[in-house]
């Protein structure tokens, strides 16, 4: 199928206003730094020695990832319909002769590089939690300690909230990058390169998923919703290799060091590269988002067809 260029001036799609992208592109990268800010907190507890707690406390503030994702989700959604009614407004055609329209070629485009600026704020969401996770790391530590102390939530809170106790905490300024650098070779060590490759695939694959399904549905606007529900096509794959190679692999390094039978300078290493392959793996997402999408275009056509 070939895309056509029209002349003629195409209307973004719909309303949607780049106000509204911008929204959805900031909210994209509010999710990718609390998804690298997670990292830091497996370096605080094999300081702290105290790693449930440490993951009980982030809890707390992945909440906001889980919040800026439930605004978000419907958001992208009403920006792939829009494009799709914008099309069928000017064109007054659906299905196949949709598909042909030149007009609905360019709304498929303005769409694409909608998409693209919210994967590229996955990447801006991703380097401020790397830039971030020294002092991250510093302040989280010293709050699980602060945790022990209070004994709950609640109380815990409203001693932050004290600008005495929030000062006392925080009284040393953290130097960034103090918290890699004593343990950063020129390549990883003790850390197996699978592993990081692993990484960089998976959180490609998740970053671009549900995007690539919601452009996979304006590919198919006739079996958009079969469509938007296929993410899991792609972000299988992702699962499986994360529950396979990333998650045992970085619990097992985590353990040890726990258990002292690693040194803690590798669990510090880990959580770098894993941030840098993070960040590739956001970079990655743009390559992988338009072959994710005729992939999953082509498994709603089967079961389309298989329908019939």
């Amino acid at each position: 199928m070939h895309i056509f260029v029209h002349r003629q001036s195409c209307p973004r799609a719909g309303d949607v206003s780049i106000d509204r992208i911008l929204l959805i592109a900031a909210l994209t990268a509010v999710i990718h730094l609390t998804d690298t800010l997670v990292y830091a907190v497996r370096l605080s507890g094999v300081i702290t020695r105290r790693l449930a707690t440490a993951f009980s406390l982030f809890q707390l503030i992945s909440l906001l990832a889980s919040t800026a994702n439930l605004i978000q989700a419907p958001l992208l959604s009403s920006v792939v319909e829009r494009t799709i009614n914008t099309g069928l407004q000017h064109t007054g055609t659906a299905g196949q002769n949709l598909l042909e329209s030149p007009l609905y070629y360019q709304q498929l485009a303005h769409l694409c590089l909608d998409i693209r600026m919210i994967i590229f704020a996955a990447t801006l969401g991703t380097v401020a939690g790397v830039l971030s996770t020294p002092a991250f790391n510093y302040i989280f530590t010293r709050v699980i300690f602060l945790f022990e102390e209070a004994g709950s939530i609640p109380r815990l809170i409203l001693m932050l909230l004290s600008p005495y106790r929030l000062a006392r905490t925080l009284h040393k300024r953290p130097r960034y990058g103090v918290t890699f650098r004593p343990s950063l070779p020129a390549r990883p060590r003790n850390i197996p390169m699978a592993f990081l490759a692993a990484n960089t695939l998976v959180i490609g694959i998740w970053t671009t998923g549900v995007l690539s399904a919601l452009y996979a549905g304006a590919l198919l606007p006739d079996y958009r919703s079969t469509a938007s529900l296929l993410s899991g096509v792609v972000n299988g794959a992702a699962t499986i290799l994360s529950a396979m190679i990333v998650d045992p692999t970085a619990a097992t390094i985590t353990d040890q060091a726990l258990r002292g039978t690693r040194d803690q300078r590798d669990v510090r290493q880990m959580v770098y590269y894993l941030c840098l392959t993070r960040v590739l793996g956001t970079i990655l997402a743009q390559a992988l988002f338009l072959p994710a999408a005729v992939l999953i275009k082509e498994v709603a056509l089967v079961i389309a067809v298989s329908n019939h």
